[in-house]
């Protein structure tokens, strides 16, 4: 029992906005697929046919990658409440960077949080609602405060020293830099 849609409608947007969690995939070719939870504050809608997430540093860099490389990502949502519902984003996206000319336009949409190396730009393609009747009942606690705490105690050189693993993907696809800035640093500006 799934429809789709051309753009997201308000009740769409309203069920968005409801959710702690949602998660990305992505994949290239003869790449493994990426599927990755997300959690904070990082999602927004820009309009009915734009969406955009806020990315911390993490422990690799596949989004990244797989954008560059073929551009199709997926989002889910998933409603833990009621009304049962699981919403698909189909669309295109790219990394938009700190140091790039899109940068300002889109983060003032966000409050950016410690570990801030990019915001995925999304254009919406299509959207999909099924019905979610296997989606289990589950209560949000709260968000855990482990990675902002790690990107807040981190020394940016120490960060930018470790970079190899956030420079190309797991399968070897070359990712743009998304070292943290550090004034001074070319390097680490593109």
């Amino acid at each position: 029992m799934s429809d789709f849609f051309d753009a997201l409608t308000d009740k769409h947007i309203a069920m968005i906005e409801a959710q702690p969690v949602f998660f990305v995939a992505t994949a290239a070719p003869d790449a493994r697929i990426n599927l990755s939870p997300k959690g904070y504050d990082a999602f927004r809608v820009l309009s009915p046919t734009r969406v955009a997430y806020l990315d911390l540093g993490g422990s690799g860099n596949e989004t990244n990658a797989h954008l560059l490389a073929d551009g199709r990502i997926t989002v889910m949502f998933c409603n833990f409440q009621q009304p049962a519902l699981i919403l698909r984003i189909y669309g295109k996206g790219k990394p938009v960077l700190t140091w790039e000319s899109g940068w300002e336009e889109i983060a003032q949409h966000f409050t950016l949080l410690p570990g801030t190396r990019q915001i995925f730009d999304i254009e919406v393609e299509s959207v999909q609602t099924s019905c979610g009747w296997g989606v289990p009942f589950m209560q949000f606690e709260r968000e855990r405060n482990t990675l902002l705490k790690a990107h807040s105690n981190v020394d940016p050189l120490e960060w930018a020293g470790k970079a190899k693993r956030r420079r190309e993907s797991i399968d070897g696809l070359p990712t743009r830099t998304t070292d943290r800035y550090i004034a001074g640093d070319t390097a680490t500006e593109g």
